[in-house]
């Protein structure tokens, strides 16, 4: 009598390739995480663009219609139909500051931020319907052709970034 053929019954082991399966979820986790640092750390500038051209004092002051409050905070008009605007992409040290350097800093700050939007047309993000912080100030970024303005002045060292992985304040170190 003829023997019947014996057949592995269990499925064969394949040890190539099994590395490359125990890193891919990780591999994954790292580029969504890459992506959305990435996607976090640009300035706000969807929608429409506004152009303006205003002549801007401090707020002490208030000779013009746009006034500096501090340096990362502007305002348009006055009294009841004034527009407090809260600038994207950067964190600029208070006037009120916890110690006397934080105070010295944002003084610094904010004559940068006058110079810097008075030296000619600029452009402002999310036209007509704007997000707006839990103080009811406009969050806007400023741009004029190329340059952002939260890049001019962290590059200055007169702000901080924000966004993922910065930490805020620090002023009095």
């Amino acid at each position: 009598m003829a023997r019947t053929p014996r057949f592995h019954t269990k499925p064969l082991r394949r040890r190539h390739n099994t590395w490359l399966k125990r890193i891919m979820p990780w591999l994954s986790f790292l580029v969504v995480v890459g992506a959305a640092v990435i996607i976090m750390r640009l300035p706000i500038g969807g929608g429409d663009w506004e152009r303006v051209d205003t002549r801007f004092s401090l707020c002490e002051d208030r000779d013009s219609n746009g006034c500096v409050i501090d340096g990362d905070t502007i305002m348009f008009g006055q009294g009841k139909t004034a527009r407090k605007i809260r600038l994207t992409g950067y964190n600029a040290p208070e006037m009120t500051g916890e110690c006397p350097a934080e105070s010295a800093l944002a003084i610094q700050s904010r004559g940068a931020l006058q110079s810097w939007l008075n030296q000619g047309p600029f452009d402002m993000s999310e036209g007509a319907d704007p997000p707006y912080d839990q103080y009811g100030r406009e969050l806007r970024s400023l741009k004029r052709g190329d340059e952002w303005l939260s890049e001019v002045m962290v590059a200055r060292e007169l702000a901080q970034e924000t966004g993922w992985g910065f930490v805020r304040g620090g002023w009095c170190s």
